[in-house]
């Protein structure tokens, strides 16, 4: 596996890429999450390109327009359409023998590819999508009760409670949010990426970890009985813990194999 980096073109922006070469035919194309550079969190997308690179398959990361290295203005994840077809032609051109490209994004990563439809990659791997419309506290009404579910089992959360130090106002009105009814089906930015994706004939993985709020959000606008669901016990949001680490990239390598 050898790393390197190189720009390319989006819309009259130079994009700055890295990609950790190999000899497969099939590649991931991995998209970055929020405002978040090629890195990832705590670097946590470099260590997954090195390991997926080392397994045999091509591994692009990239800073979308306005983020990191990448010239331009950022406009969100929403915008981020062109970017990520542009990403995709440059790793085709950097890697001619490539014939199928695998793309994989958490949070707003994910609802991009999905709003996207694709972009005429091959298959998704989709973890944790962004769905919470206004921000964290318009999170579904289950996202709240399994916070306070959490908070009620940790005993210095309790003492924090009874001594005080505790805002009444806030907790009162999170517990109303938490007795709001479920909605009948899902709206906004949930019905969007369940549209674009309807709209992608690729084969799918929708990853959960369930220790993560933006992931459980998801979960509430989503068919749980959906078959592309696999979900990762005791993982939080980036996957940080060793043995989410090694769930995700079995889950990545396992449709990258397939492809």
């Amino acid at each position: 596996m050898t790393r390197r980096h190189f720009v390319f073109s989006c819309e009259g922006a130079q994009l700055v890429a890295t990609l950790d070469d190999a000899p497969g035919d099939v590649a991931l194309l991995l998209v970055s999450g929020g405002n978040e550079t090629r890195a990832g969190a705590w670097n946590g997308q470099a260590r997954l390109a090195a390991l997926v690179a080392n397994a045999g398959f091509p591994v692009l990361r990239f800073d979308r327009r306005g983020v990191g290295d990448s010239e331009g203005e950022n406009h969100g994840f929403r915008s981020s359409g062109p970017d990520i077809r542009a990403a995709l032609s440059a790793l085709r051109k950097e890697c001619p023998q490539v014939r199928r490209v695998v793309g994989f994004g958490n949070c707003d990563a994910a609802s991009a590819l999905m709003l996207a439809e694709g972009v005429g990659l091959y298959a998704l791997v989709l973890s944790n999508p962004w769905t919470i419309e206004g921000g964290a506290q318009d999170a579904p009404a289950e996202v709240v009760r399994d916070h306070y579910r959490r908070r009620l089992a940790d005993p210095a959360a309790i003492k924090r409670l009874l001594t005080g130090k505790v805002a009444i106002g806030g907790l009162v009105r999170s517990l109303l949010a938490a007795m709001r009814p479920a909605p009948a089906e899902p709206a906004g930015l949930a019905r969007e990426i369940a549209q674009g994706l309807a709209a992608f004939s690729g084969e799918v993985r929708l990853l959960v970890a369930e220790r993560d709020r933006t992931g459980q959000a998801f979960l509430a606008n989503w068919n749980k009985a959906d078959a592309r669901l696999q979900r990762c016990a005791n993982a939080t949001h980036s996957y940080v813990e060793p043995e989410a680490q090694d769930w995700l990239l079995a889950q990545i390598l396992g449709l990258l194999n397939k492809a």
